[in-house]
């Protein structure tokens, strides 16, 4: 305890991207600024993905536009593809994050590609970057991978099918891989399990969580990634999204209530608890429905100005 922890703000991408309601850039961009207001440090602001699968996030290049320059803040745009990282790169992003996939299942219906060909597709990426012209700068680049802990199309992913990816991953030099949980179907001894192999499988990359709260595991599979030493975490603001190629895979772990549990515990986020409720609710009201995060509904403690007794 006392440690920082870093919480990767998803909200204005992995939040709205599975929402029904589809909002206007100026709209997204102000959740961002809201988001950092409240102290978000990295946030995933967009998705260069095809309006025609996510319309939700259509307009990423608006939404960047939007977006003043602000020191000590790191905007993240989503690529799943060589293409996407184009647009992203006539974007002020400050990071890339590309998203493969652990299963051929799930690649395939998400990026049209299997494990292979996305591997292909990254090593592209990242053979550009190293071939880049000197004195051309290159936002930083991770990598999540999704459905660590299991896939709608090809079930259950076992350990080492996982430390596989995340060692080939490591050997080509990426600096920070996500594992995500993008069903929502981990525990948390499984989270202890993957993590520990993850970090073995590549010992000089920084690991990061993406957890979902489908089943409410996913405050619980958080807990347990700190525990095994994971010092980065994805969090939705509200608890909302979910990915709209995951039947079932609703809501993301809500920044809010990780916020509360940390803080609590003594962990240093950096992050405004009563203003991310703010903006839960805020965003609550522009997509048309209650965020679902248990703050937003029953607000941080103790309370500003209440007597108790004993």
């Amino acid at each position: 305890m006392g440690r920082p922890i870093t919480i990767v703000e998803v909200g204005p991408r992995d939040g709205l991207q599975n929402e029904a309601a589809v909002l206007d850039p100026a709209t997204r961009a102000g959740l961002t600024q809201r988001l950092e207001a409240a102290g978000a440090r990295r946030i995933e602001a967009v998705s260069f993905v095809h309006p025609k699968y996510v319309p939700q996030m259509a307009g990423a290049e608006e939404v960047m536009a939007a977006l003043p320059p602000g020191p000590g803040r790191s905007r993240i745009g989503l690529v799943l593809n060589a293409r996407g990282y184009d647009r992203a790169l006539t974007t002020a992003v400050d990071e890339v994050n590309v998203s493969i996939a652990a299963t051929d299942g799930f690649g395939l219906k998400n990026q049209g590609l299997d494990q292979a060909g996305q591997m292909a597709m990254l090593e592209e990426i990242l053979a550009r970057r190293h071939n880049a012209a000197p004195g051309e700068a290159a936002p930083s680049l991770s990598v999540t991978i999704s459905c660590v802990w299991g896939c709608p199309f090809d079930g259950e992913v076992g350990v080492d099918q996982v430390a596989d990816l995340v060692g080939r991953l490591g050997a080509l030099g990426v600096a920070e891989i996500a594992l995500a949980d993008t069903l929502g179907v981990g525990d948390p001894w499984s989270v202890r399990t993957k993590v520990e192999a993850a970090r073995r499988a590549a010992p000089d990359a920084t690991l990061r969580l993406h957890f979902h709260d489908t089943r409410n595991t996913g405050v619980a599979n958080a807990f347990a990634g700190i525990e095994a030493g994971v010092g980065v975490l994805d969090a939705s603001v509200g608890g909302i999204g979910g990915c709209p190629f995951a039947p079932g895979a609703t809501g993301n772990v809500a920044t809010e209530d990780l916020v509360y549990m940390l803080e609590r515990a003594g962990f240093s986020t950096g992050y405004d608890l009563d203003a991310l409720i703010g903006t839960a609710r805020w965003i609550g009201e522009k997509i048309g429905r209650p965020a679902p995060s248990a703050l937003s509904r029953a607000g941080g403690w103790p309370r500003e100005g209440a007597r108790f007794s004993v």
